[in-house]
């Protein structure tokens, strides 16, 4: 796995860092959950609104991540829960999308804050994750959370048919046993599945899990106030 950072794509600045570009992604997740609380299909409305503002492609992925309807933004609100609520609990952790959410946090790429309150990035995992330079500090985010929230037991879930999840899976067992914490790691061929039907508590921003699980925790958004973190953050709410 390579060294490298997960940070920011050539020409992100200049469509996600002035104002201008800020103002119309945020007008975009207003039709959006305008539409999709309408019942109007997501992509279709997507591409309406992202030719409606002469919108790119990374823009479109930005708004339409954020985006969701009231129904959806108060349900998912009505599941989460406090730092409070996780004391001797076990968390099950979507782990590629919150190890590259944080990576990319921490690599200062940009981070957007969407209509649920949950934090998303532009990163992905593409069939092949790659280690980078931020990818040890994230797990140390991570367990740092356990720490803060006295939970019994966390447990990692991994896309087993992604390259490297198999190193990841070895990493992060190593790391946790040279710290005595009660991790595990999970390969699954379907993790979004398999959380939203094991996970009593999950950890995730992915828009499916968060309205099939039971309960969830913002972790990314506990991070970054607990240790008031400097990002790179778009509030598109």
């Amino acid at each position: 796995m390579n060294n490298r950072n997960r940070g920011k794509n050539t020409g992100d600045d200049e469509l996600f860092g002035s104002p201008k570009q800020t103002d119309k992604l945020k007008l975009a997740v207003q039709d959006m959950q305008y539409l999709l609380s309408r019942g109007y299909a997501e992509k279709a409305s997507s591409e309406l609104i992202g030719n409606r503002y002469r919108l790119k492609t990374r823009q479109i992925q930005a708004f339409r991540s954020a985006s969701a309807s009231v129904a959806q933004v108060e349900y998912r609100k009505s599941k989460q829960l406090l730092i409070t609520d996780l004391k001797d609990q076990t968390v099950y952790l979507d782990g590629f999308n919150i190890l590259i959410l944080l990576e990319s946090l921490l690599s200062e790429a940009y981070i957007f804050e969407g209509s649920d309150g949950c934090y998303r990035d532009l990163s992905g995992v593409h069939g092949t994750y790659k280690r980078v330079n931020q990818t040890q500090q994230s797990i140390e985010w991570v367990d740092l959370f356990f720490q803060k929230a006295q939970l019994q037991k966390l447990i990692w879930i991994f896309d087993k048919p992604v390259s490297n999840s198999g190193r990841i899976k070895q990493i992060i067992l190593e790391y946790a046993q040279g710290k005595n914490l009660n991790w595990e790691v999970e390969l699954e061929y379907n993790p979004d599945r398999f959380l939203a039907e094991n996970a009593f508590i999950a950890i995730s921003s992915d828009a499916w899990i968060l309205d099939n699980a039971k309960n969830w925790f913002n972790l990314v958004e506990f991070l970054i106030e607990e240790e008031k973190l400097h990002v790179n953050l778009i509030t598109l709410l």
